[in-house]
């Protein structure tokens, strides 16, 4: 309901380019919602995951969260009208921050205020998600789950190493938590402020450390983890890094490890979203969003020795299965 009036707050977005393939009605993307949250309970009732400890969340969080969203919103809106990503990199003073991060990190990623960079942002984040696809963004990170629970079937929890990679305010690492309390986790975000909402988000949970740092340089020895996460990154990292950040995910990984892969769904997975895949980038400033949706990512984590072992749809996106094989 937020998103439909989000719609009707908000001015269309200016589109440069003719989209060349039809974009799916609202109804047409309710139905494959649904289809998502029906895999979602099969999941739960099969024992893949335990039915999420944040499915009912207070009522006054839910006013507030909502409120704080509509408040910001006509801000996002004048950016987007505006065409300005670039405010991040305009305001920031110059000094350590504006010295330390990466250029392509330091724009205004779906026009969002202040880009990844404040501890507002961090607030605001996982609702404006949330809205963005239309209350579904927790089932499709839960969809990563079903290959965690494969992996650990077989394995000790406590003895095992998982590594989420952009792990931004922690919430797909509070549902692996929640599901695997033994699972030693290190969550690794560039942001400061988000990776301070993280920890406050896992303040509960043992075993869990937070490491602010980039996905192309991770701080880590090789062979240091049996699983590595990404979650709604790769999208938004440049050609070069994002190869980087493959490269990187390879060396960390020992062998027999898995790489679980979230992201959106690209070019030719699914006709249907062919459309939406046009027009999403510019309307909500995803810069390298589409050279992200033609690559061939099969072939970039191979070339690394990352085996490909699945792929699973998760409405808007979907879930790959990459593991290092033995001896690489």
């Amino acid at each position: 309901m937020q998103y439909l009036v989000s719609t009707r707050l908000v001015t269309p977005p200016k589109i440069s380019k003719q989209v060349s393939q039809p974009v799916p009605s609202i109804p047409e993307l309710l139905i494959r919602l649904r289809a998502l949250f029906e895999a979602d309970l099969r999941n739960i009732e099969a024992g893949l995951y335990r039915q999420p400890s944040n499915l009912f969340e207070p009522p006054d969080k839910v006013i507030i969260d909502a409120f704080s969203y509509f408040q910001d919103l006509p801000k996002v809106d004048l950016r987007r009208q505006q065409r300005d990503h670039q405010e991040v990199w305009r305001k920031m003073p110059r000094g350590a921050i504006r010295d330390v991060l990466p250029r392509y990190y330091m724009q205004n990623f779906h026009f969002q205020t202040d880009g990844y960079l404040s501890d507002r942002s961090a607030e605001l984040y996982d609702h404006q998600v949330d809205v963005l696809f239309f209350g579904g963004a927790d089932a499709m990170r839960r969809q990563a789950l079903v290959p965690i629970w494969h992996f650990l079937h077989a394995r000790k929890a406590g003895e095992t190493q998982l590594i989420d990679v952009g792990c931004g305010t922690g919430r797909f690492l509070e549902a692996v938590k929640h599901n695997h309390p033994a699972l030693r986790v290190v969550g690794l975000d560039l942001s400061h402020h988000y990776v301070k909402a993280a920890r406050r988000q896992l303040r509960y949970r043992r075993d869990v450390l937070f490491v602010q740092g980039n996905a192309e340089s991770l701080p880590f020895h090789s062979d240091h983890a049996d699983l590595v996460t990404c979650v709604f990154l790769l999208h938004e990292l440049p050609r070069k890094i994002r190869n980087l950040a493959i490269q990187e995910f390879a060396r960390v990984l020992r062998p027999g490890g898995q790489a679980i892969i979230v992201d959106a769904r690209q070019f030719g997975d699914d006709p249907f979203y062919d459309g939406l895949l046009e027009l999403f980038p510019e309307a909500y400033h995803e810069p390298y969003f589409e050279d992200y949706a033609r690559a061939n990512l099969i072939t970039q984590f191979e070339q690394e020795g990352l085996v490909h072992r699945s792929t699973s749809p998760a409405f808007l996106a979907k879930v790959m299965v990459f593991e290092r094989i033995r001896g690489t």
